[in-house]
């Protein structure tokens, strides 16, 4: 019973834990959810929005090169972090 309740325990907490890899899509991110990403802060977080709202979604994670405050070793930084999300890859 004991060796039940371990196991159980260890699921529930890899459950959670589970989230906190996934990679957040940029297309969809709110201010919050882009602020919670290490080496994003409030500034770069509104400027991912701000050009998303400007000029639709990107289409990869390095179209971030082109918003202001972005550069290639800080997107390559990030990429194992951010996603554009499944749908674009659909899109012609």
């Amino acid at each position: 019973m004991k060796k039940m309740v371990n196991v159980l325990l260890m699921l529930v907490a890899g459950l959670m834990v589970l989230p906190a890899f996934a990679a957040l899509n940029i297309n969809t991110a709110t201010q919050s959810e882009l602020e919670a990403v290490k080496g994003l802060g409030p500034t770069k977080a509104q400027s991912i929005i701000a050009y998303r709202e400007a000029n639709g979604n990107y289409k990869s994670v390095d179209d971030l090169d082109k918003v202001k405050g972005f550069g290639k070793a800080s997107i390559e930084k990030l990429k194992g972090e951010l996603t554009v999300g499944p749908d674009n890859a659909k899109k012609k």
